[in-house]
């Protein structure tokens, strides 16, 4: 599906999460909460998220990633249920990050010169909902780190001929974690697909008024 579901129509889902494993198998840390205190979350969405996850888990400053479904309305989809696009949600990455190391406006940078963002509801042959491109905002600070960073990188992609963004910028709802055979599976499987690419256009880090 290109266009996103309905809530109204929406799958329902189950009331069981998901079981994922115990450690990440490249940071050998949780996944799940609790999360040491002063780190902070981030949920991005890029396309295929076996590809989007090893961007972040090669950063300095993250704790923890986990892949899962976030953005629609279905509670502890499968990921057969978020193929066929009839659960609104957005294959993403959570990242538990240390901000005293690596900012989330570096993180945005990350996102942004990771994939395409002009694709809409499709990243490279990869089309549907579910791989469309969003950045979910855990507080209201992220929240406009993003709007203004899609704003200056829209700048540099214009000038390159690039069309317009078309990431998702909300305010996160429910994370929802992936079957335990997505986590990490490009550390499990080296030779596994990724269908990501970037523009080649860099993305500004920081933004003003917020340091970064």
């Amino acid at each position: 599906m290109t266009e996103k579901v309905d809530s109204a129509h929406a799958l329902v889902g189950r009331s069981v999460p998901m079981a994922v494993p115990g450690r990440h198998l490249v940071l050998g840390t949780p996944l799940v909460p609790p999360f040491p205190q002063g780190t902070e979350r981030a949920i991005f969405a890029m396309g295929c998220f076996w590809g989007a996850e090893r961007i972040f888990w090669q950063l300095d400053g993250l704790w923890t990633t986990a892949v899962g479904y976030c953005g629609g309305d279905t509670v502890n989809p499968t990921y057969e249920e978020v193929c066929t696009g009839l659960t609104g949600h957005a294959e993403a990455v959570l990242c538990v990050f240390h901000p005293a190391t690596v900012s989330y406006e570096k993180l945005l940078s990350a996102f942004f010169e990771g994939h395409d963002p002009t694709q809409g509801m499709r990243q490279g042959n990869d089309v549907g909902t579910q791989y469309r491109s969003a950045v979910f905002a855990t507080s209201e600070a992220q929240l406009h780190a993003a709007r203004a960073s899609a704003v200056r990188y829209q700048e540099r992609l214009t000038a390159a001929g690039f069309a317009e963004i078309t990431t998702e910028l909300v305010v996160a709802g429910p994370f929802y974690y992936a079957e335990e055979y997505h986590q990490q599976y490009l550390a499990a499987n080296p030779r596994g697909y990724c269908g990501l690419g970037g523009t080649g256009v860099t993305c500004p880090v920081g933004v003003p008024g917020l340091g970064g």
